[in-house]
């Protein structure tokens, strides 16, 4: 056992879904050609003025509000200086002393356990370019897209201890941000990443260690594994009486190590000074409260009116909402079909399943929620048998079309062959005649063995309910 306490503190940045940069009209959009989402104003050059984006001010306020922070009546802007290639000005617009939001709190659960994490705050900024690194001709190339792109700040208090808290408060950031319709938060393209700062002291004691940062993690698998490598090291240098530097290092994934990038800066390196270009905003409470409003249902918001008006398990309820792509998909489909817990439960138990298998991807269907609802809703009627429902649902995800199409067309309805009902299941009762002698003795389970019999040779011919009625008819002769 470690004779050290780790602590922690988050710097999460997360991009904006606005249209427009934040000081420019160029396409916010992630990807493009290298440098051609670019102007004069995001490209730094002389004699150019920056003009605040309106909606990114307003997200900002959005993100605020769904973290309790409290928002500043009065904010303004700053630079900050620092020199890097992927920052053209040399600059970057952001803000310090009076950030939008300040103070605020996020709940999370942790192995059954809830902790409120404190924000410290939250701030706008632009983000800088990408660096593309060409390791075979040992150049590196500047990409000014992401340039200008608006940005916000989430700061944290060292609140964390494990980085299993980490993992938990940056799941529920990034459902916040999503079902708040602020950020997209796709790791993989870069719009959501975190920076952790890390300190290690012995345990007991009162004052935190020298603190490092890793700086630009961008996966939840890559942050865990950092956090504890990082641990580990500062942990070697104690133990052999050498002290931790406070800079900031980079992970490598490969080799599982962190390395030093530079000595890490404190604010005052970055010689903040207003910027003179933009004015500050003063915000009324009408305009506060018009905000407020807009917000949409989060997370936790949904769970509670699953569970309590459609009747949900709770724990169904978190799986569902805890992908917002899942739970718009639900959302459609109750519309289409009134039967909330049959389409949960088809969700978790297949569709979900399916995804997990690597067979769908919910960025890619080929239907909607109101085909899935088609589709469930047949199976509640015993218009299509669950065996043959897959087998839809298999060809909706494959190559799309409505249920009732694919059903006609491979012929899987059910059609209520009594004849064949009974030619098949007194055939069954025949051929096991020692099942047959069990279940008249009271062993109720092998009654699923002549289901699970019938259900095969059938293929549907007919429906669940007619198949149990004649068999439990034949065994009670």
């Amino acid at each position: 056992m470690s004779a050290y306490f780790p602590t922690m503190g988050l710097e999460i940045h997360a991009e904006l879904l606005t249209r427009s940069k934040v000081f420019c009209t160029c396409s916010a959009e992630f990807g493009g050609t290298p440098n051609s989402r670019c102007c004069p104003v995001c490209s730094g050059l002389p004699g150019t003025l920056p003009v605040l984006n309106q909606k990114a001010v307003e997200y900002i306020i959005k993100a605020g509000y769904v973290m309790n922070c409290d928002i500043s009546r009065f904010t303004k802007w700053d630079r900050k200086n620092y020199f890097y290639p992927d920052l053209p000005k040399a600059y970057q617009i952001s803000q310090m002393p009076r950030p939008v939001c300040l103070s605020g709190t996020v709940n999370i659960n942790v192995n059954g356990e809830d902790k409120v994490i404190r924000i410290n705050r939250i701030h706008l900024e632009e983000d800088a370019g990408k660096l593309v690194h060409d390791d075979v001709n040992r150049i590196s190339l500047a990409d000014y897209n992401r340039c200008g792109v608006p940005l916000i700040e989430i700061v944290t208090e060292p609140d964390f201890h494990s980085a299993d808290e980490v993992i938990a408060f940056i799941e529920k950031i990034k459902l916040l941000l999503q079902y708040a319709g602020i950020c997209d938060c796709k790791m993989e393209q870069g719009s959501i990443r975190c920076d952790v700062n890390i300190s290690i002291a012995p345990k007991g004691s009162d004052e935190l260690g020298t603190r490092t940062e890793l700086k630009n993690l961008n996966s939840l698998k890559a942050i865990a594994r950092a956090i504890e490598v990082e641990i580990e090291r500062q942990e070697e240098l104690l133990e052999s009486g050498e002290r931790v530097i406070q800079q900031t290092r980079r992970f490598n994934e490969q080799l599982g190590e962190t390395t030093a990038m530079r000595s890490k800066e404190d604010a005052h390196d970055y010689r903040y000074f207003p910027d003179p270009d933009i004015p500050p905003i003063i915000f009324t409470e009408e305009e506060l409260d018009e905000i407020k409003r807009s917000i949409p249902e989060l997370p936790e918001q949904r769970v509670a009116r699953y569970v309590d008006e459609y009747g949900i398990k709770k724990a169904d309820a978190d799986i569902i909402v805890g992908d917002k792509r899942v739970c718009d998909f639900f959302d459609a489909a109750i519309a289409q079909y009134d039967n909330p817990k049959a389409i949960a439960n088809y969700i978790i138990g297949e569709l979900m399943r399916r995804i997990n298998l690597g067979e769908a991807d919910m960025d890619a269907l080929k239907f909607g929620g109101a085909e899935f609802a088609q589709l469930v809703e047949f199976m509640q009627t015993d218009k299509i048998s669950q065996a043959n429902a897959k087998t839809v649902l298999r060809e909706m995800i494959d190559k799309g079309g409505s249920p009732k199409d694919i059903a006609d067309r491979d012929d899987l309805w059910i059609k209520e062959d009594n004849d064949l009902l009974a030619k098949v299941v007194d055939e069954i009762i025949a051929n096991n005649p020692k099942p047959v002698e069990q279940y008249k003795s009271g062993d109720q389970k092998v009654f699923g063995f002549f289901m699970g019999q019938a259900n095969k040779a059938l293929k549907g011919a007919a429906s669940p309910k007619a198949i149990q009625e004649y068999i439990r008819k034949k065994l009670s002769e």
